[in-house]
């Protein structure tokens, strides 16, 4: 049975890491800082469509995002 410990620490290493890369990807660690930035500081938070609206706002004004 020990011989199985490190094999099941990595894939559950492995398994957060997706998890991170996911978060990032979606959108949600970006939500729940919005979250907690908003609580800390006494506002209203935005919904979460509001949310998403301004971030596709944002992205789309960057001078990055233009193909050409």
């Amino acid at each position: 049975m020990s011989g199985r410990t490190p094999l099941i620490a990595a894939v559950g290493e492995a398994l957060r890491g997706v998890r991170w890369y996911l978060r990032q990807v979606d959108g949600s660690a970006r939500w729940e800082e919005h979250l907690r930035s908003a609580a800390e500081h006494g506002h209203a938070p935005l919904t979460r469509r509001e949310f998403e609206r301004r971030r596709a706002d944002a992205r789309a004004g960057s001078v990055s995002s233009r193909c050409c």
